[in-house]
């Protein structure tokens, strides 16, 4: 047997292997830009974070004080209301008791 038997197989076979690492080298290509996304993201995951709260607060401004209080009195009154409503048929006095303490102004 000669030399030349030997390579003749093998140089038959490294176009297909190349293909076949070409192939894989194109699949995990994204997969390692992937992951390199990801680490970076976690790595500045506080400055993201921060960025992402500016631009929330640039669009969507916080209201006052006064403004979080008085929307915060609005939903107890409706509260109040609701209950009143659900008790009306059952508990008559309760519930007239209720729209007096909404009616109130504290």
């Amino acid at each position: 047997m000669s030399v030349l038997a030997i390579a003749f197989p093998v140089e038959a076979a490294v176009p297909v292997a190349q293909s076949l690492i070409g192939a894989s080298v194109a699949f995990m290509r994204p997969l390692l830009g992937l992951g390199v996304l990801v680490t970076l993201l976690m790595v500045f995951k506080p400055l993201v974070m921060g960025i992402v709260r500016a631009a929330i607060v640039l669009v969507v401004p916080r209201k006052s004080l006064e403004q979080r209080v008085r929307q915060h009195r609005f939903n107890g009154v409706k509260m109040l209301n609701r209950m009143a409503n659900d008790y009306s048929r059952s508990q008559p006095s309760f519930a007239a008791e209720l729209r007096n303490l909404a009616a109130s102004d504290r």
